[in-house]
């Protein structure tokens, strides 16, 4: 990992890791239910998306108070759809970045609920910014519902689900990906320009930069499904193949997945002549992605 981004990395997570369980501190809930939140909120994910939020205020000169607060909120929704995620009713797993998932753990039914929470969390987290005009809090309040609901996360996983049965096209198979994880990584960086009062060219830029990204990211997921291991991943390794789904290497071979990533890194890079940096954060985030093992 690049030094620079290393730096950035180590100086934020405890950070985000630090308001995320703040968050959940102020929960006047049944102990269960917030013992089964933090379960999942401190499961030792790499926090990519709310230091998106952050990196590309950075990479834009801006600082605002509500960074974190925004960054956290999507946090929060990722953390409600990895649990979701894991049910027997979904993917079925047991492990989760190398530890059981909160429903071996708490029961299905906690599970559930403890996914509804940081949900609905997310969205009253975005009620309280301070520095943000209402116009602009309203405006990330309806991206965050749009990323993460039937048009975005949800309705992904929904095209995923019903892919199951059926080969996909390599069409259908980028329409599925760009919204079950695209949306959501798209929401940390176009929020990142809303904060920005970013103009609408630039903004256009950050746009392209954060759809290719979206898709390098499930790119290289596909491939590392296939290519490491339980213990290295940290949750079931070939899952894809067991359940028969359509992915990148299935559809392109796992040369021309990995070539259909290279191409998409570096549509990504190029968004970001903009900023006129050598070496600004997203694209060691866009390096970072595309590279990563785990």
């Amino acid at each position: 990992m690049h030094k620079k981004l290393q730096n950035f990395i180590s100086k934020n997570q405890p950070v985000i890791e630090n308001e995320l369980n703040h968050l959940l501190a102020n929960l006047n809930v049944s102990e269960t239910l917030k013992s089964s939140m933090s379960y999942s909120i401190n499961a030792g994910g790499k926090r990519i998306r709310p230091l998106l939020v952050l990196a590309t205020l950075e990479d834009l000169d801006v600082q605002s108070a509500d960074a974190l607060t925004v960054a956290c909120a999507v946090e929060l929704i990722h953390t409600y759809s990895l649990i979701h995620d894991d049910l027997p009713c979904m993917d079925d797993d047991d492990y989760r970045r190398g530890k059981l998932t909160n429903h071996k753990v708490y029961g299905e039914g906690v599970a559930v609920l403890a996914g509804d929470a940081l949900q609905t969390l997310a969205f009253e987290a975005l009620t309280t910014l301070q520095e943000t005009s209402s116009k602009d809090a309203l405006q990330l309040v309806k991206m965050l519902a749009s990323a993460s609901g039937a048009m975005g996360m949800v309705g992904g996983q929904m095209l995923d689900i019903e892919g199951e049965a059926r080969p996909l096209s390599l069409m259908e198979l980028e329409t599925v990906h760009v919204n079950k994880t695209g949306a959501l990584l798209s929401f940390c960086i176009e929020a990142g320009a809303v904060m920005a009062g970013l103009e609408v060219e630039k903004a256009a830029n950050l746009n392209v930069f954060a759809w290719n990204i979206g898709l390098a990211f499930q790119i290289q997921d596909d491939i590392l499904d296939i290519t490491s291991t339980t213990e290295a991943l940290g949750k079931t390794a070939g899952s894809d193949i067991s359940s028969d789904k359509s992915t990148y290497p299935s559809l392109l071979g796992l040369e021309g997945a990995r070539k259909r990533l290279a191409e998409h890194h570096r549509l990504a890079e190029e968004s970001l002549d903009f900023l006129g940096k050598e070496e600004p954060l997203l694209k060691l985030f866009a390096d970072y992605i595309v590279n990563r093992q785990s």
